[in-house]
């Protein structure tokens, strides 16, 4: 091998090893946030609603713009996207480590996302173009690695910055990661561009957007106006609407950002109901639990990260493992398990009273973490295969997109179903309040739900702190039960559906440009099961 050869070659390791690192701080930036919260509302004050914008504006934006950046990669360059959007994610992190106020702070999310989903796109099809075959395989194992890292160390890094230096550094030290990521990767990425793009949909980018963000809207301002208000009741309305003219447009164009033939495809449907069900068993939990752990049982931001390792840690190593085990059983048969065990798992974190020792809730998180693993691995593949090979690119840019929106809208659903379980709790010990009083109680609702114990104390001093601290774990407890009931509608869904589907079908029986394609979405999580085969 020649110096030019191993230049090359060096150039290829730093450029994997500058996706990668942006990589790790995607997930971190989402946990580090939900972990933050309590410290931020400290420091910023801040409404509830407002709270829950930290990690709501981030998902949204992130969610909604990945098949808008996919295109405007294919069409503006690569290269430009993958920098641009590491440039922006750099000085909005840094922005934010200096965040006056918690409406600046959450606008600043929400642009921090928008510069994460043009990261993310960039950087996948950055690594598609620098590498091939088995090597490219490789890249993307690593790439999903680095995911599983920043989502599984995430929680533990956040809770010691925030703990040692302030919340703030979490932000600047994502900041730093970013422009390392730029100066490893853009003196030596190449630029490329598809020469069939056809430009960005921006109908259905603009009705697409506009519906997702008035359904999360809506649903966050729920628990503060009431659900039968006027202004949920047309954020909600709006979203339909908006929803029902993407799908007309979508329909109507020669190519689609989204086609919507594919959901006539019920095996396709099935695959859809894998990420919504992990949103709601495991990646909500990611912001519910840091609330619960430092704001109701009064652990420091370090020992919450800590106790997170049990529900995270899972996912570095269960999706390859499952990987293996499709060579003897159906993928949609492990995935349909996988949801069964995260159930139990809720089932026995539903049984760990408030205050316990921490210890208590190791076991239930970490089947919770084992059982989301197991689909969290498969989905990209099953994704692809449960199509037409020709149709394998479309269906892994829904998904994909399904599954970071899903996340998003999870949350904000989970949250406002919390608030409202626990003002019903509150209801029932103050059944003769008045219209005065049935205001504090909803207020204070919300600040039980955020973890936010002495201002709710402040705000309804008729009730106690320890009663308040009951009402949440009464209002937890009701929440598990339900997610437990739609994990397992999920898993019996998923046995339906996709019991007999096995996820290499479309893997062996594609051209290497398909397989190429199947490949490409798997970067989103944990390493995708098709490239192991």
């Amino acid at each position: 091998m020649n110096n030019m050869d191993i230049k090359f070659e060096k150039d290829k390791i730093l450029i994997l090893a500058a996706v990668c690192l942006a990589g790790i701080i995607l997930p971190v930036s989402f946990s580090g946030g939900a972990v933050a919260t309590p410290a931020i509302g400290r420091d910023l004050g801040g409404s509830p609603v407002a709270l829950n914008w930290i990690t709501n504006a981030f998902m949204l934006t992130f969610g909604v713009f990945q098949m808008a950046s996919g295109a405007l990669a294919d069409e503006f360059g690569r290269k430009r996207i993958f920098t641009s959007g590491v440039a922006l994610f750099a000085v909005i992190s840094l922005a934010l480590g200096f965040a006056p106020s918690i409406l600046i702070l959450d606008l600043l999310r929400a642009v921090q996302g928008l510069a994460g989903a043009a990261t993310l796109a960039g950087g996948a099809a950055l690594l598609a173009q620098e590498f091939e075959g088995p090597a490219r395989t490789r890249a993307y194992s690593m790439l999903g690695t680095a995911f599983g890292i920043g989502l599984a160390f995430g929680p533990l890094s956040a809770g010691f910055l925030t703990e040692t230096f302030g919340w703030r550094f979490i932000f600047v030290s994502t900041a730093v990661i970013a422009v390392l990521a730029l100066l490893l990767g853009a003196p030596r990425m190449r630029e490329s561009r598809d020469p069939q793009a056809a430009g960005l949909d921006w109908p259905g980018t603009i009705a697409f957007t506009g519906a997702l963000s008035l359904f999360t809207f809506g649903v966050v301002q729920a628990p503060a106006s009431g659900w039968t208000s006027v202004l949920v009741i047309a954020l909600l309305v709006g979203a339909a609407v908006l929803l029902a003219a993407f799908i007309v447009i979508e329909t109507r164009l020669a190519r689609p950002m989204l086609d919507v033939s594919l959901f006539r495809y019920p095996r396709f449907v099935g695959v859809q109901i894998l990420p919504i069900a992990t949103s709601c068993c495991f990646v909500v939990l990611l912001v519910l639990l840091p609330l619960r752990f430092i704001g109701i049982e009064g652990h420091s931001e370090i020992g919450a990260g800590l106790l997170l390792l049990s529900l995270s840690t899972p996912m570095l190593a269960v999706p390859s493992l499952v990987a293996t085990l499709t060579r003897w059983v159906s993928a949609g048969i492990l995935s349909g398990v996988g949801l069964l065990i995260a159930a139990a798992g809720l089932a026995l974190l539903s049984r760990v009273d408030i205050g316990s020792s921490g210890h208590a809730v190791v076991m239930p998180m970490l089947l919770i973490g084992i059982g989301a693993g197991m689909p969290w691995g498969l989905m990209d593949g099953l994704s692809v295969s449960v199509v037409p090979k020709e149709r394998a690119g479309m269906a892994a840019g829904i998904f994909n997109t399904m599954r970071v929106a899903s996340e998003g809208v999870a949350i904000a659903f989970v949250s406002a179903i919390l608030v409202l379980l626990s003002q019903s709790t509150l209801q029932g010990m103050l059944p003769n309040a008045d219209s005065a009083t049935s205001a504090r109680i909803t207020i204070t609702a919300e600040r039980v739900a955020a973890g936010d114990l002495g201002r709710a104390a402040q705000l309804l001093p008729e009730i106690s702190r320890a009663v308040l601290s009951q009402s949440y774990a009464d209002a937890f407890r009701d929440l598990l039960y339900i997610m437990i009931a739609i994990t397992i509608i999920a898993a019996l869904a998923v046995f339906a559906f996709l019991g007999r589907t096995a996820v290499t079908t479309a893997i062996t029986t594609t051209t290497e440009s398909d397989a190429e394609r199947q490949i490409l979405p798997c970067v989103g999580k944990a390493p995708c099961v098709g490239k192991a085969n």
